[in-house]
């Protein structure tokens, strides 16, 4: 989606969380997901510049993993009644990475750990592993360099196709989703236990994106 250049950067960065929410978060399973990613995602950012490698270990395994699941298993993939818009235009608009471009992404990702194999010192890079535990922090290494070049490499396709704003709102947008779905998230447990498995309240706040600048974050839920 090519979100429109006159607005101001707070005002992106609004209208493309509310698109994220509106078009790619109906399922209560994968709000839930959401939820426990984000919490997780914090964990991490409060090891970074401790521990990398751990952070990004978590990130990937726990973090990664769940949020993911949402999007492939359980976010619906028919015809969005309440936005009119079918699966595939929804894919084509995304801003961020859509379902096609999270496969290379985690394919990327999952045989990352191969060169470590081949290439024990990472071209220079690390030190080589000697023992599991060594080799497990390498992977982490590993894969704390892919997820920030996984940010960088978006962002730089955002500038060309669209603005070097939109890529920057995006940026910012993906390293404070954790804040942001958590507080967006909370309830989508609690809405699970009770059966309900898909958000109601998507077509009562469904307002296109001329209304987004109006919403306040805390009503999207």
């Amino acid at each position: 989606m090519t979100t429109p250049s006159h607005l101001t950067f707070g005002e992106m960065l609004r209208v493309q969380r509310w698109d994220d929410h509106r078009y790619y978060h109906h399922s209560r399973i994968n709000q839930t997901l959401h939820f426990i990613s984000a919490t997780s995602f914090l964990v991490a950012y409060s090891l970074v510049f401790k521990n990398p490698a751990a952070a990004a270990l978590i990130a990937w395994l726990v973090s990664m993993l769940s949020r993911q699941s949402g999007h492939f298993f359980f976010e619906p993939k028919g015809y969005d009644h309440v936005n009119h818009a079918t699966h595939e235009h929804k894919e084509e608009i995304k801003v961020g990475y859509n379902l096609q471009r999270k496969i290379v992404l985690m394919v990327i990702w999952a045989l990352s750990p191969v060169l470590l194999l081949i290439k024990p010192d990472g071209f220079g890079l690390l030190q080589p592993h000697t023992n599991t535990e060594q080799f497990i922090h390498n992977v982490g290494l590993m894969w704390f360099a892919v997820g920030v070049g996984g940010l960088i490499f978006r962002v730089l396709q955002l500038t060309v196709t669209q603005s070097l704003q939109t890529g920057l709102v995006w940026a910012t947008k993906i390293l404070t989703d954790p804040f942001h779905d958590i507080m967006l998230y909370w309830r989508a447990p609690f809405y699970l236990m009770k059966g309900e498995l898909i958000d109601p309240m998507h077509a009562q706040h469904h307002a296109g994106g001329a209304m987004a600048l109006n919403m306040e974050d805390e009503d999207f839920e």
